[in-house]
């Protein structure tokens, strides 16, 4: 194995997956999901290690958020997915809902008797 292979030799999932946890269980689902999507478990290690480094470039609150994010959308996240939420800041984002649009969508849209003209009668 060449020397810059070697490293990764000492590297097992459950090892991605408990440093994952130290983070948060959302990273600890999302990194559980690209180990899951290779063949070789060992071909995610990459990927994994470039997540993991991503709470030292953000904090690593952001990167629990932008995992929960990522998750929301896919259930099978890439590290490129949870890299462009923290790059746009998507995860700072909290979604908020008023009242006025809880009620409504709820219902759809709802225009009553005035807008269809019955009103005036």
């Amino acid at each position: 194995m060449p020397p810059e292979h070697q490293k990764y030799v000492q590297w097992n999932g459950e090892r991605f997956i408990h440093w994952a946890g130290k983070v948060g269980s959302n990273t600890q689902v999302a990194v559980q999901a690209i180990l899951s999507g290779y063949k070789v478990e060992q071909q995610g290690y990459k990927s994994c290690m470039g997540l993991l480094k991503l709470a030292d470039k953000y904090t690593p609150e952001r990167l629990e958020n932008a995992c929960k994010r990522a998750l929301e959308y896919t259930p099978r996240p890439s590290l490129k997915n949870i890299q462009a939420i923290l790059a746009s800041g998507q995860d700072k984002a909290i979604p908020e809902q008023s009242a006025a649009t809880a009620s409504s969508s709820r219902y759809g849209f709802t225009r009553g008797a005035k807008y269809y003209g019955r009103g005036n009668k």
